[in-house]
């Protein structure tokens, strides 16, 4: 396409903006308008983007589109996904739902990625290989549209103010973002995937701690980077999930001790002689630290139910959720990485991993302060 790095990083930063100012604008949409037209709209939308994409744009056209597929899959998509997410179970199965999901996507994006790759290599591994390649991801996404427009059921709006009274559905929207709002639960909840997030983002820099510290061949870093994006999404999913519903009965509970595990080993990491281990070592244990963040991360949606959040300001929730616990990737991919350059070798991972280790324990006294919030508000509907 003609791009120049810092023309790539501004297409970026366009779509990190519009994703940032968009997400408060969904507070108020996740909840006003039906999950049946939203979902369908944004994928359907979405797939346009990519077939004028497959046109090969110019550069303000280029900045345009991904302006809109930030509009589309961030903003109008992501927290209504969430939201009807949320509202397929009860509080038993928050866990196992976000799991399932996170999983399931690992699955559609191994086959829809794979499938993509297999086309653009048939087609020569050129400019009409790839634009084939963006209308096969473009199809698959307005179908996916069309097949969600059928099989969604439509959202039923309550249009009663709490004293019973009828008020219209921008009324009812309105109420429930203030609701939403003035409700501190959804803000720790925010801050603990705000934690978490941080984590994740230096999953990033596993793969040039190894090439740069433990000589990892480049055969090794396809491999490595389809286990670390694919199989641990798919295995972390469902086993983070299965563990917050059955065995601590409690997405929050399960986070805080996965956390408390991500700051110890990571801790312990920064520490050993890596100059001296294995790559196959190496290997396992940055797969392993990851493996335990994909848990947290397949569930850390999954407290807005804990806390009790009315269902019916369940989008208006997850938005601000969004807003906030992602925030991280506006900072923390920079910042780790000013760190490796700036610090050469092993000292500048190691200070990132620590930046990793500070966020966890953030993490574990962020959502023990949630845990607490949470006993509080069970007690008080006990007493009433």
């Amino acid at each position: 396409m003609s791009l120049s790095n810092t023309q790539i990083g501004l297409a970026l930063s366009v779509y990190g903006i519009v994703q940032t100012i968009g997400n408060f604008a969904s507070i108020y949409i996740a909840d006003r308008f039906s999950k049946k037209i939203l979902i369908p709209l944004s994928l359907i939308c979405v797939g346009l983007t990519g077939i004028y994409i497959s046109t090969f744009p110019s550069f303000y056209g280029i900045l345009i589109a991904w302006g809109l597929l930030s509009l589309f899959g961030e903003v109008i998509y992501w927290p209504v996904l969430l939201k009807a997410i949320r509202l397929l179970g009860d509080s038993t199965q928050q866990g196992r739902l976000f799991g399932f999901l996170e999983a399931g996507r690992g699955v559609i994006d191994t086959i829809v990625a794979f499938s993509a790759l297999g086309i653009f290599l048939l087609l020569g591994s050129g400019a009409g290989g790839l634009r084939a390649a963006i209308l096969f991801y473009s199809t698959c996404v307005i179908v996916a549209g069309v097949l969600a427009y059928f099989l969604l059921e439509d959202d039923k709006i309550n249009t009663k103010d709490e004293k019973g009274n009828e008020i219209s559905k921008n009324k009812a929207a309105w109420n429930g973002v203030l609701k939403a709002v003035k409700t501190p639960e959804i803000w720790v909840v925010s801050l603990t995937i705000f934690t978490i997030y941080s984590v994740y983002c230096g999953l990033t820099y596993f793969i040039p701690f190894l090439k740069d510290i433990y000589g990892m061949p480049v055969a090794l870093v396809g491999v490595y980077g389809i286990i670390n994006q694919y199989t641990l999404k798919l295995v972390g999913g469902p086993i983070g999930g299965y563990l917050a519903d059955k065995k601590f009965h409690s997405s929050t509970k399960y986070l805080r001790f996965a956390l408390i595990l991500a700051a110890i080993a990571i801790l312990i990491f920064i520490f050993m002689p890596h100059h001296s281990l294995n790559i196959y070592f190496g290997m396992s244990l940055t797969l392993g630290f990851a493996a335990l963040v994909f848990t947290m991360r397949a569930t850390f949606f999954a407290p807005v139910d804990e806390i009790q959040i009315p269902r019916e300001i369940s989008g208006a929730a997850m938005s601000i959720a969004c807003i906030f616990g992602y925030s991280p990737q506006l900072f923390c991919f920079a910042l780790y990485g000013f760190i490796i350059d700036k610090f050469k070798g092993l000292f500048g991972y190691q200070i990132v991993f620590s930046l990793m280790g500070f966020f966890a324990i953030c993490g574990v006294i962020v959502t023990s302060i949630l845990l607490k919030m949470i006993a509080k508000k069970k007690l008080q509907g006990v007493v009433q």
